[in-house]
């Protein structure tokens, strides 16, 4: 993991977004090193290219979006943190509309093609933002934190008034493994009770449930049930990685989250991008900094 990978040969997907309810096709495709995660509006003319930073981020209602010079895509979450989740450091990412396709409301579909691709490593260098001081960030109730850590970590409290869902607390230890075998699947969900609300409102018109868990006032109503018990604390970890992929480098560090959602998750990103003097970049050459004495091959995947 010393060095960027790029993915090894293009993947197209094609599906409905859930937000706009149009049907979208949407091609990665390999990139260069020090590229990052580019967008590409190519339905425009000409096409707008709107690179996943922070900087970029336009709206987090229910959604992260990105924009730039009057174009946005929507909805980029699963995608980020599939791209994060196989290794991906560089893509080029065209499409034909303003929302990334929802597949099965999960970021499953991402990661099994990503991995059947491959990864292309590159010649350069990938730099780790390591977190040495703790930044946190509130809003009313809601909080999220990030401490030093030798792992990059998600620990998730979600909390909801409702007999269904409830509490739920969850922490996961960042392996490509890990993620993929019990993240990457967990499904987006919403309450019934919402669902009109949303659509008068210009949401949620590709929502199904084929592409989201819906919750009634009684129970599930998806007939096959969840995926895993705590499926919901699962998806906003899954949200969490995407969103925190942001900052433009892989984090290092302890992200505590209670009841956090998009817009917190982009307020973290940008605090921690702005205080510098809690994070340094760091790369395999430097791994004798007085503060980084450890490999990041340990760093960041041993489960000691």
């Amino acid at each position: 993991m010393a060095f960027q990978n790029t993915i090894k040969e293009k993947l197209v997907f094609s599906g409905v977004g859930l937000h706009s309810g149009k049907t979208i096709t949407m091609t990665v495709r390999p990139a260069e090193a020090g590229t990052g995660i580019v967008f590409h509006r190519v339905d425009l003319s000409p096409p707008v290219s709107i690179e996943a930073i922070a900087a970029n981020v336009v709206n987090t209602r229910l959604s992260t979006t990105i924009g730039k010079d009057g174009a946005a895509v929507s909805t980029i979450e699963h995608l980020m943190a599939a791209l994060f989740g196989t290794g991906i450091d560089n893509a080029h990412v065209d499409i034909d509309g303003q929302e990334v396709p929802i597949m099965d409301g999960s970021a499953g579909p991402f990661v099994a093609a990503l991995r059947e691709a491959g990864t292309k490593v590159l010649s350069r260098p990938r730099k780790y933002m390591v977190v040495t001081k703790a930044v946190t960030v509130l809003d009313g109730d809601k909080k999220i934190t990030i401490i030093p850590s030798r792992y990059f970590r998600i620990s998730f409290d979600m909390r909801f008034n409702h007999p269904v869902v409830n509490n739920q607390f969850k922490s996961m230890k960042f392996s490509a493994d890990t993620f993929a075998a019990e993240y990457a699947s967990a499904r987006t969900f919403g309450f019934l009770a919402e669902v009109e609300t949303l659509k008068a409102n210009g949401l949620a018109r590709g929502g199904s449930l084929e592409n989201a868990v819906v919750i009634g006032d009684d129970g599930i109503l998806n007939e096959e049930g969840l995926r895993f018990a705590d499926e919901f604390v699962r998806h906003k970890i899954l949200d969490s990685t995407g969103d925190l992929y942001l900052a433009g480098y892989r984090i290092i560090g302890h992200v505590k989250a209670f009841k956090s959602g998009h817009d917190l998750n982009h307020k973290m990103v940008t605090e921690l991008l702005a205080k510098k003097d809690c994070w340094k970049l760091v790369d395999q050459t430097e791994i004798e900094d007085s503060e980084v004495s450890f490999p990041l091959s340990e760093l960041i995947w041993s489960e000691a």
